[in-house]
């Protein structure tokens, strides 16, 4: 699991862990009888799954997208959760990119400073779906989103949970901001498994399968509220 914490899907309150990813991970102990220990020295999404692949850990868990690159390390599992795509936009750089072509002609050949956190599977997403735009590599999410707020981007790009977090925070930001989310891009969740580990990746997709509550983003959204 990766270091930093990303709350509601994982983080540790008063030394203890809680969240989505953490129910899912006791529920997986409760059926194995086994105990959980969280390796966190990955800094980064990307060195989970370099984590698992090295054999240092059993399965990795941290709201993990699956992409092409994670793939040539590890086997994923089923997808336990789907997150749709999502742009936070600077109102007045947008426009400025935009001049007098349509809203959906600008995204589809987006050409504008594009903000992704850094060893996240963003950085793959970016380079796939938005070929033309230039993309600025962010430690954390809060320095992308700063930076769009400030103009420095015209636009960051995340998930719809993340997206939508930042005017729940602040519903000002309505006013120079505003979110693109995407209905035919999504983000499957999932869990990388060592490439070897067939027993317990079978294992796994057979829990997620037959799990009887499926979180959504509707659900975690509704619950925050």
């Amino acid at each position: 699991m990766v270091a930093t914490d990303t709350p509601p899907f994982f983080s540790e309150v008063n030394g203890v862990m809680v969240g989505i990813d953490i129910d899912l991970v006791n529920e997986i102990a409760a059926e194995l009888k086994v105990p959980v220990r969280y390796e966190r020295s990955a800094k980064t999404f990307n060195q989970v799954v370099e984590v698992v692949a090295d054999g240092k850990a059993d399965f990795g868990i941290s709201k993990l997208a699956r992409t092409l690159a994670r793939a040539k390390m590890v086997n994923y599992t089923i997808p336990y959760m789907g997150i749709k795509h999502a742009l936070l936009v600077n109102r007045l750089g947008f426009a400025k990119i935009a001049k007098d072509r349509p809203a959906p002609q600008v995204i589809r050949e987006f050409n504008g400073t594009l903000g992704v956190l850094a060893g996240a599977s963003w950085e793959e997403f970016a380079r796939k779906n938005f070929p033309k735009a230039e993309m600025v590599r962010f430690k954390t999410w809060e320095l992308a989103v700063e930076a769009v707020k400030q103009g420095k981007i015209v636009a960051a790009y995340r998930d719809e949970f993340e997206v939508n977090t930042v005017f729940q925070e602040d519903p000002k930001l309505t006013l120079t901001l505003r979110t693109i989310t995407f209905n035919d891009l999504e983000s499957s969740l999932a869990m990388p498994v060592g490439i070897n580990d067939r027993a317990l990746l079978g294992f796994l997709n057979e829990f997620i399968s037959l799990r009887a509550e499926k979180p959504s983003i509707e659900s975690i959204m509704k619950a925050m509220k």
